[in-house]
Parts: C-alpha cells; structure tokens; sequence
C-alpha cells in the first residue's frame, strides 16, 4: 500500500505540473483568442474528441486491465499480443474515420454553427490515426506499470503543445488566424508525442505479435468503455451545436451565445476540473492494482483500495469547495478577466463531489469489468443533462449547462455507489464524508467574514490571497481535530528519513 501513495504522489506531481501548464495555457488563449474564439476553438476540440474517441478511448483501460490480468495468470508475454490487437483496433477505427470526413467535407462541415470550427477540426483530423495510436501504446505503459514513461509522455504532449502554440500565436506573424495556430498546435504535439512514445516502447522491450487469440476478447472488452466515452464526446460536440442554437431561439445573439459556450467550457470547467489532477492519478495507479487483486480474489485487499481511494476523492473535493464558494468570483477576474465565470465557479462549487465520486467509481467499476454498468449509468446522466440543456437556457442561461451538468454527475455517482457496494463490499466513507461536510460549514463562514470585512479596504487580489491562506489553515487544524487526515503518517511516508530532528529523536531514544 505505501508503494501505491508512492507513485500516487508521483503521478500526481506530473499531473498537477502538467494541469498547471495547460491552465496557464488556457489563460493566454482566452486572452488572446478572446471568449468568442475560445468558443470557436473548444467546439472544434469537443467535434474532434468525438472520432478519438470512437478510434481508441476504451482500448488503453482494456489493455492494462488485460495485462494486469495475464501478470496475475503468470502469463506476461500475452500482453505484446494484446497490445498488437489493441494497435490493430486502433488503426481499424481511425484509418476509414478520417477518408470517410475529408471525402464528405462539405456537408459534414454544415453541423458547425461558426464555419471557423470546421476549418479548426481538420486540421486536427490530420492527426486522428497517430493520436490514437499514441493513446494505446501509453495504455501499454499502464498496464505494466511504468507510470513514470506514462506521465513524462504525456508531459511531454503538454509542453510540446503549449511551446509551439506560444510561438505561432505571440511570435511567427502570418496571416493566418491565432485559432487555426492554436489547432495546427494540438496536431504537431500529438504527432511528435506518437514517436516519443513509440520509441520508448521499442526501448524498454516492446513488440508486435500475432493478436489472434487477443483480437475479439480486447474488441468485445473495449467496446462498453468506447460506447460511454464516444457517447459522452458526442453529447459533448451535440452540446457544443445545441446550447449555443437554444440560447439564439431565446433571442440571444449568435456571438454573445458563442461566448456563453466558451466562459463555460473554457474558463469554468478547467477551474471546477482541479481534482481530477489528483483522482485522475489515483485512478491510473489503481486500475492495475485493483484489477489484478480483483482477479486473484483478494476481497480485503480490493476494500482496503476501494475505501482509501474513496476517501481521498472525497477529502479533495470538499477541502475545494469552501475556496471555490468564497473566492470564485475573484479567480474569475484574475485569471480570465471575466467576472461572469467567476460568478458561475462559485455557483458550481457543489458539483465537485457528485463529480469527483464518478471519476473515480466509474475508474473502479471499469477496472473490475461493470463497464456495461458504467455505460448505462452514463447513458442515463446524459439523458438528464440533455433535457436541461434543451428546456432551460431560456430561463437560466449559461447556468442551465452547470445545471445540467451537476444532475448528470449525482445521477452517475449515486449509481455507481450502490454497484461498487455490491461489487466489493462496504464502502465504510458514509461517516467520513459525514465529518468532511462538518469541517467545511466553518471554513466556508470564515471565509465570507473575512471576504466582507477585507473586500471594502483592500484590492481583490491581496485581500484574496489573505482569504485563501486563512481557510486552507483552518481547513488544516479541522483535519487533524476531527482526524480526517493522517499527518504523522503522511510524512513518515513522503519526506526523506534522513532528516536532522529524526536523528535526534532516534539518539533521544
């Protein structure tokens, strides 16, 4: 279990530096593309998502739960084969995809409101083939475990992507528009990020094998988890057309609508997305762990993750709320210049739980073979968010997207429980969430003081920052008096031994 919040810590620090680049990212295209091409900029992206994830989405959490299942059979050398059929797959989907679009190009470029979108998505269709590729060789490196390559990889994809937008957007002066930059951006850093990874693989080993005996077992295995997440990159892309079309019937203009759709989506869900730097690398480190003592019936074991994990998830999401709920508005204006995202940051501060909660059960649930479960579970949500974008923009604007959005997670989340329950026994979180809700009523109500008294005398920004360091203190001392977290054996576990007052209490001794 240490060696798991070892590499949990690890992973994390890579995501998080990884998070920490692409917001900074996110923060210069807004700035420089502005709220509408923004807009313009992400429906190409959700458009696109749509065919990547109908090409590989479900063969890199198929691939390491079959690898991890050959290691706990003894049976390493299958998983080359298993990668092969993955490749295959790969290249099955993504090859026709990407002929059959550039062959139907004009009226498949009619589903885009702004024809600026359309141009943006092939650009990035380019690259449909070598990104999906890259997404099953990375799951390669999930299942056996070298979470390392996995997240220097991606890294690497982050990077690459933000240092050549940086140059096309701010340095290289052409004609050619900042959002199509952006777009020829994403397509390069895919591409260099599919030989970087290619090239490891080889190194460390790797191969292609006959994947006869893994074709239809890794077909069938990744179909339920492909189906949810195409489902979900297509309601996304339906959103991304739908909203914006729903918020012109109620007489909003076609820019302004625009700009609601990109304040959301580009400005308030990377904001609201924080935890999943963390659940996103508990996920990655449990899948294999939890699969493989899964298949060799290791009940405790698989509780013992299942219950850590949970707790974590939920210690994350509502240690953010309070912040969220306090200082969103000024995050809003500090980060995006936009006061109506922050407004809508604090609106949608609750969602992080239902929201986090479904992260990590659905990773569980799919790590133990329920994704025809997590595919009904999803179905249903979207069903629910749907409904809401289609009925409420009228009366409620951009926030009938948040809304929607929080219906869709409690809906999946509260599915997920009672499955995971059934699945692998008592969940034991219920008292500890009990006790997170009870820590966070009075760090919420200090920050509002604090927030009312130092608004009026001092600028936003230090009066912020004064805000923020006196809750995460009071978060602090509330986790310890109600023992939510562990500090002595948290840093037992992360800081060196070597340290001089370890000395000292060992020659006290």
């Amino acid at each position: 279990m240490q060696n798991l919040y070892k590499t949990t810590a690890l992973v994390t620090v890579f995501t998080a530096f990884e998070h920490f680049l692409g917001f900074l990212y996110r923060i210069i295209l807004s700035r420089t593309l502005g709220a509408e091409g923004l807009g313009v900029y992400q429906v190409a992206l959700t458009v696109y998502s749509v065919f990547l994830t109908i090409s590989a989405s479900g063969l890199p959490v198929t691939l390491s739960r079959t690898i991890s299942k050959h290691r706990a059979a003894n049976t390493p050398k299958k998983g080359h084969a298993a990668t092969s059929a993955a490749v295959l797959i790969a290249l099955m989907f993504s090859l026709p995809i990407t002929i059959l679009l550039f062959a139907i190009r004009d009226p498949f470029s009619q589903i885009f409101a702004d024809p600026r979108s359309a141009d943006l998505f092939y650009i990035l269709l380019f690259g449909l083939s070598f990104t999906a590729l890259y997404t099953v060789i990375r799951g390669s490196f999930w299942g056996n475990r070298r979470f390392f390559a996995y997240s220097t990889v991606e890294l690497f994809e982050e990077i690459s992507m933000i240092t050549i937008g940086i140059i096309l957007i701010l340095v290289v002066p052409s004609s050619i528009p900042n959002v199509n930059k952006a777009a020829i951006a994403v397509f390069v850093s895919h591409f260099l990020s599919f030989v970087v990874a290619l090239v490891y693989y080889f190194i460390k080993g790797g191969k292609f094998t006959s994947p006869k005996k893994e074709f239809v077992p890794m077909l069938k295995s990744s179909l339920p988890v492909t189906s949810m997440r195409a489902t979900s990159s297509l309601i996304t892309s339906l959103i991304s057309v739908l909203f914006p079309m729903r918020l012109i019937a109620s007489g909003v203009s076609q820019a302004r609508a625009m700009s609601e759709y990109g304040v959301v989506f580009g400005m308030v869900m990377p904001v609201l997305m924080l935890p999943s730097t963390l659940i996103g690398s508990i996920a990655l480190v449990l899948v294999p762990e939890l699969a493989e003592n899964y298949y060799k019936k290791e009940k405790e074991k698989v509780a013992s993750l299942v219950k850590k994990s949970m707790n974590i998830t939920l210690l994350t999401a509502s240690m953010l709320i309070p912040l969220f709920l306090v200082c969103g508005e000024s995050v809003g204006i500090f980060l995006f210049s936009d006061a109506e995202s922050g407004k809508l940051i604090a609106y949608s501060a609750f969602i992080l739980i239902p929201m986090s909660i479904s992260m990590i059960t659905t990773s569980m649930l799919n790590s133990i073979g329920c994704e025809k479960q997590t595919l009904c579970f999803f179905l249903a949500g979207s069903a629910v968010m749907l409904l809401s974008v289609w009925f409420l923009p009228k009366y409620l604007g951009s926030g009938a997207l948040v809304l929607g959005m929080a219906l869709d997670y409690l809906l999946v989340s509260v599915c997920s429980l009672i499955l995971l329950r059934k699945r692998t026994g008592k969940l034991g979180s219920v008292k500890y969430c009990f006790k997170l809700i009870l820590a966070a009523v009075p760090v919420a109500a200090a920050g509002y003081g604090l927030k009312y008294l130092l608004m009026p005398v001092m600028s936003y920004v230090p009066a912020t920052v004064i805000i923020l360091i006196v809750m995460f203190g009071l978060e602090a001392l509330l986790m310890w008096a109600l023992k939510l977290f562990d500090f002595k054996a948290f840093f037992k576990r992360f800081l060196p031994k070597k340290l001089p007052f370890r000395k000292k209490a060992r020659a006290h001794k």
